[in-house]
């Protein structure tokens, strides 16, 4: 737990600090005990880690993107359409259980990733370049960093609160109401619900567009798991 959050005496930065302003990848994300991994909750909420002793309380920065991989069960195979998964549904309950439910909440997104065929991996299309998004993400990093430039500390849709996005950015009519009626009918927090609109604002900007859509919206809701069609868990 000091190792990734921070801690010792005298207490010292952990990798989320050590992220600061970068990438933070956690392999096998559920192999790490559930404790330590709630740790991860305020720096991903505040940006910072602040730890406290005796002698006094030390902040440390840990604003970072929290890059996390884990297998969907403990064989790998649950959803696999070439091997049938062997584990157990208390297997299934338990290991789901790793990731406890506020810790999931700020996640902004969630992807399964299923296995690559053999014809994909021999694929010779090269598809979209790195330069090509490259391009993209610039752009929209540019229009983010002009909408914030009155804002201290803040450059980017990941920045900046829910609210704020809600209130000082475009968002269509039928886009907020979509927002809406997946917040009602899943059952959002208000944690969910702003980071749903932070991602769809930020898929408006990579589309180049100044009003977030419901088609944005839709994504957003589908990245944290869920189908706006079917109101069901991805």
């Amino acid at each position: 737990s000091a190792a990734l959050i921070g801690g010792g005496s005298p207490p010292r930065p952990g990798e989320v600090s050590l992220a600061h302003h970068g990438v933070l990848f956690l392999d096998e994300l559920q192999e790490i005990p559930r404790l330590t991994l709630d740790g991860l909750r305020q720096p991903l909420e505040d940006g910072r880690v602040m730890i406290a002793r005796a002698a006094g309380t030390v902040t440390f920065p840990a604003r970072f993107t929290l890059v996390a991989a884990m297998n969907p069960c403990p064989c790998g195979y649950a959803g696999s359409p070439s091997r049938p998964c062997v584990c157990g549904p208390t297997e299934l309950v338990r290991h789901r259980a790793r990731i406890s439910g506020p810790l999931a909440d700020r996640l902004d997104m969630t992807v399964h990733v299923p296995a690559l065929a053999p014809a994909t991996l021999a694929a010779t299309d090269p598809g979209e370049s790195s330069a090509a998004v490259r391009a993209r993400v610039d752009a929209a990093r540019r229009w983010q960093r002009a909408r914030f430039r009155r804002l201290p500390g803040v450059f980017c849709n990941a920045h900046a609160t829910g609210r704020w996005l809600e209130t000082h950015t475009r968002i269509d009519p039928a886009a907020r109401t979509a927002l809406v009626n997946a917040a009602n009918r899943l059952g959002f927090s208000a944690r969910a619900y702003h980071r749903v609109l932070r991602v769809a604002r930020t898929v408006a900007d990579l589309d180049g567009v100044e009003a977030v859509q419901p088609d944005h919206v839709a994504l957003g809701v589908r990245y944290r798991g869920y189908s706006l069609s079917r109101g069901s868990t991805m």
